[in-house]
């Protein structure tokens, strides 16, 4: 007892005892507590400000995701085209509008099918084939299948396929896209008649650049005629004076003349000269019948539409003739050299060349027009079997940025009403449907060189390489 007495009485020296330490550490928690409190209390401030702010970010991602669905659902309800989006087993996952209208099935019957339950080959190849695209899980196009309609009727339809693939690059499906081929058929005969629509429009065009031609060479035509005739007209009226005096003649043959009279009629009538004359002007009046003949084969083959055979001809008379036409009708006559060898040849067609050679040279005199020193060359040279045929001015030449327009249909550079721009457009489609090439470049000194180029052909330069002529033999024409 004394030991426990002591114990409990010795508080007067400074010493804490035992009743006095449960006092303290109760004042100690109390505190500690309350700041513990108020720490959770801070937490859960925290912890409430963050779950509202994402639950407002979810909120706001979940509008955007709706937003997104709506956005890819009226996109594919408003596609024409059916679309299947199947997993890598080919078992159906999605649909659109289309092809739920051309099935008459609706989307809870079409997902989870096989897709080979809706589509499906014409015949067993076209079947293999499809079913081989499927199995390799690639992307193919324009594969033509059948898709069973409500009714059971088959529908051909063409069908694109594509991969498709998740975040991670891994494949996980395809999409088909397919149109029934009634609308592409449709497409394609729209197609085909807008194609022989504007074929139309193009000859009509053709034909009348080579109306618009024909008239401005009507002189010159008219001029080319007019010597033959002249000379044919002038032939006829001798030989009818000489039909007169051998009729005269033969007449006094049956009657009784005496030899000399016979004679003397013959000199009066002047028989002898008549015999050696009528041969010269038969020949002179076949002659000149020829050459109208040929200038109305020419007229026809530069106005006709029907399709010419390819022939061999000298290249020479045809570049003089063409030049002639268009040199009568000219306003302005620039000096014309040609320098093609009269035995040059070349295997083609003739009208076409002719009025290609036409055109060439009235747009080098419209290009020369009101220039003073005009001049117009036309030479030929043969490479590798073919022939070149270049028409050269020392115009003005051709600007940089119109070059690549040179032979677009209705270019031009002349003013409203002076030009259809069509002359080098029907030109250079001659020379295309003749097989060869129409070109042009900026001539050296100023002017511009148009060249007509024919592919290698073993007739095409045979009379200068028989004749071993070079391509440029200097030979000139002046036209004036």
């Amino acid at each position: 007892m004394a030991a426990g007495e002591a114990a409990h009485s010795g508080s007067d020296n400074g010493v804490v005892t035992r009743e006095a330490r449960p006092q303290a550490a109760e004042l100690g928690l109390a505190a500690a507590g309350e700041e513990a409190w108020i720490e959770v209390i801070r937490q859960m401030d925290r912890v409430y400000a963050e779950l509202l702010e994402s639950q407002v970010q979810l909120e706001r991602k979940n509008e955007e995701l709706e937003a997104a669905q709506d956005f890819i659902a009226s996109v594919m309800e408003a596609m024409s085209d059916l679309m299947i989006v199947c997993d890598t087993d080919g078992v159906i996952q999605q649909v659109n509008a289309a092809l739920e209208r051309l099935t008459g099935l609706g989307k809870e019957a079409l997902v989870g099918r096989p897709l080979t339950d809706i589509l499906c080959g014409e015949d067993e190849e076209t079947q293999a084939r499809f079913t081989r695209h499927l199995a390799a899980r690639q992307g193919f196009s324009d594969c033509e299948v059948l898709v069973r309609t409500g009714e059971g009727e088959p529908v051909p339809i063409s069908i694109n396929c594509s991969p498709r693939r998740d975040h991670r690059n891994r494949l996980v499906g395809l999409v088909l896209i397919g149109r029934p081929m009634g609308e592409l058929q449709r497409a394609y005969r729209e197609l085909d008649a807008a194609l022989k629509n504007f074929e139309t429009a193009q000859k009509h065009l053709v034909s009348s650049e080579k109306m618009a031609a024909l008239g401005r060479l009507v002189a010159g035509v008219a001029h080319e005629l007019n010597n033959p005739i002249s000379f044919i007209f002038g032939n006829m009226h001798a030989l009818k004076s000489y039909g007169e005096k051998i009729t005269r003649y033969l007449d006094a043959t049956a009657g009784e003349m005496t030899p000399g009279e016979m004679r003397r009629l013959r000199e009066e009538l002047g028989m002898d000269r008549i015999a050696r004359d009528i041969g010269p002007l038969v020949e002179g009046t076949l002659e000149g019948a020829e050459r109208v003949s040929e200038i109305v084969q020419d007229l026809r083959r530069f106005s006709g539409t029907r399709k010419e055979p390819k022939e061999e001809f000298a290249l020479r008379p045809v570049i003089e003739t063409a030049v002639s036409w268009v040199l009568r009708g000219a306003r302005h006559r620039p000096a014309v050299t040609i320098e093609i060898p009269d035995e040059l040849r070349l295997r083609a067609k003739r009208g076409y060349l002719h009025q290609i050679v036409v055109n060439l040279v009235q747009n080098a005199i419209d290009a020369l027009d009101g220039r003073r020193g005009g001049r117009i060359r036309i030479g030929a040279v043969s490479e590798d079997g073919g022939l070149c045929i270049s028409v050269e001015d020392n115009g003005p030449g051709i600007a940089a940025d119109h070059m690549g327009k040179v032979f677009e249909p209705f270019f031009t550079t002349k003013p409203v009403g002076q030009g259809t721009g069509l002359g080098l457009y029907v030109s250079y489609r001659m020379a295309d449907e003749i097989g060869a090439g129409l070109s042009v470049r900026d001539r050296a000194g100023g002017g511009a060189c148009f060249t007509l180029c024919f592919p290698g052909d073993e007739s095409a330069a045979a009379g200068a390489k028989a004749e071993g002529e070079p391509a440029r033999p200097g030979m000139a024409k002046e036209g004036a």
